[in-house]
């Protein structure tokens, strides 16, 4: 695109309101740009996500409320289509971003929403990270590989599962696919009547009524038709139910799984192994301090050495972890007896509904 005097822009002057309106409004944004740089330099370390969580939780955010969004434009389109109306057809398949809408109300603030992806962010990449070690000999098969041919077909089928839920998690979700089930059903639930509302857009012409009603219709389809059983997470809790590990073979199924970088397996094993949700489990996991999931360690009568390979392996994978601070606490965990340690993490099995009250409680009474 030229500059120069003799290749003017026709569309110039069509654009000129809009450019003189952002030019009044400058300031304004330049003060909002100063305000979220204030609030950033005084955020506490503890909680902020580093840049490459960052960059993962917007790429995965845009991915998941994408697919979703497509799905509904897709569906509400056909039935428009089928009711004789293609300028509203057009309108939904061409609309404004849902996402831009979304995160223009603040919807996308929403707890449960940002702590199942961010989890599921951390989770993902201290996974990618695990140092990578032979779980017994340099020439044996990963973990998942030996599963996958294990005398019991209940078992094999689930690590086989489990494999093709973890390619499916890392491939990227692709516009007119099957639809994927990335998400809670109640997450997923909310998301489609959000993005369904945001689509709405009052036409120059039209029926606003057939628009309404193929939106509603297409959230209503969208919910219907998602399988939260195929979430990795689902997949990863169905194989350590079918592993059922005792006491004895718990602490070297752990030590496997993360060396195979399964850390979805090593959570679900915990959680089997507690009676606790996946998504309890994670939270224990993904913890910098760590100091609950040394606890449910021995809750689980595994050993020094045990916790400490555990340990080392996060440490070296989680750049938020001290690792020479754990070093130092090992043989205070590796001390506390089993017992001590049940009675300490009891809370946790109590209602997930329960727990929130009383975190709370707490938050107002450390206001």
């Amino acid at each position: 695109m030229s500059i120069s005097d003799r290749d003017p822009n026709p569309g110039g002057r069509a654009a000129a309101p809009t450019l003189l309106a952002r030019a009044a409004a400058a300031d304004l944004r330049a003060d909002r740009r100063l305000t979220t740089a204030i609030d950033d330099i005084f955020l506490g370390d503890d909680g902020r996500l580093d840049d490459r969580a960052r960059a993962a939780l917007a790429t995965t955010l845009e991915s998941v409320l994408g697919a979703i969004e497509a799905a509904i434009r897709m569906h509400a389109a056909r039935l428009l289509t089928a009711l004789a109306q293609p300028r509203l057809a057009e309108l939904i398949a061409d609309g404004v971003s849902a996402l831009d809408r979304l995160r223009a109300a603040g919807l996308l603030r929403d707890p449960e929403l940002m702590h199942e992806l961010i989890g599921r962010v951390r989770q993902g990449l201290i996974a990618d990270a695990l140092p990578i070690e032979p779980p017994g000999r340099a020439d044996q098969p990963s973990l998942l590989a030996r599963l996958s041919r294990h005398a019991d077909q209940r078992v094999a089928r689930a690590a086989v599962a489990l494999l093709a839920a973890e390619g499916h998690r890392k491939a990227p979700i692709l516009v007119g696919a099957a639809p994927r089930g990335d998400l809670p059903a109640p997450i997923h639930r909310r998301l489609a009547w959000w993005i369904a509302a945001a689509l709405r857009a009052r036409p120059a012409s039209g029926d606003i009524d057939a628009l309404d009603r193929a939106l509603a219709e297409a959230a209503r389809h969208s919910i219907a038709a998602y399988d939260e059983n195929d979430r990795l997470e689902a997949v990863a809790t169905r194989l350590a139910a079918a592993l059922d590990a005792g006491a004895e073979e718990l602490a070297a199924l752990l030590g496997d799984a993360l060396a195979d970088q399964r850390l979805s397996l090593f959570i679900a094993l915990l959680g089997h192994a507690l009676g606790l949700a996946y998504a309890d489990v994670r939270d224990l996991v993904l913890e910098p301090d760590g100091e609950r999931l040394w606890l449910v360690l021995r809750a689980l009568e595994l050993d020094r050495a045990a916790i400490a390979a555990i340990g080392v392996a996060l440490c070296e994978a989680d750049p938020r972890r001290d690792i020479e601070r754990f070093a130092e606490t090992l043989d205070t965990i590796a001390a506390i007896e089993p017992e001590r340690a049940r009675a300490a993490v009891a809370p946790l099995t109590l209602p997930p509904e329960y727990r929130a009250a009383m975190v709370a409680v707490a938050r107002g009474t450390w206001a």
